[in-house]
């Protein structure tokens, strides 16, 4: 972790946020609350081997996400030109690739997952609809997060 980074913990308030995105313009995450869960994926970059599969196999079980009420948001440092070229790359993605490039990395600095390089950490917030922070899974950058647990967690919101 960087200095200065802040350790979020499951029930701590998610740090609100307002980024640019690759197909929506500027999203803000209080603008969900009261109305979906949001699953917050940060990934370390673009163009790289792991998030390559990582970002792909969201968009496979996109549908999921929709029928567990819950907005898919992906995080990395890139840019947003970055993010435009990357999602043509892979055939479009029906999610927002959001891009904490300026002030660089402000949003993962503020979830804890700015890593000393510059890059996020693979890690997978899930915020409910008040905006609480009800799971966190942290993941070497060589491995994949666990897209059957997120979906045991968000089945554990609904009930």
């Amino acid at each position: 972790m960087t200095e200065g980074n802040v350790e979020l913990t499951i029930g701590d308030p998610a740090p609100d946020f307002t980024l640019n995105t690759h197909n929506e313009g500027e999203l803000n995450l209080a603008w969900y609350q009261g109305r979906k869960n949001v699953v917050l994926a940060f990934y370390p970059a673009d163009w790289t081997p792991v998030c390559a599969t990582q970002v792909p196999s969201y968009q496979k079980i996109y549908e999921k996400f929709e029928e567990h009420d819950c907005q898919l948001l992906c995080i990395s440092v890139d840019s947003v030109p970055c993010h435009i070229a990357w999602a043509k790359s892979l055939g479009g993605l029906g999610f927002p690739l959001m891009s904490d490039f300026w002030p660089h990395g402000e949003v993962a600095r503020r979830y804890g997952v700015l890593t000393e390089k510059g890059y996020t950490e693979r890690v997978v917030f899930l915020i409910d609809k008040k905006g609480i922070v009800r799971w966190i899974q942290r993941v070497h950058p060589a491995e994949l997060p666990d897209n059957d647990e997120r979906f045991r967690q968000l089945e554990r919101l609904n009930e």
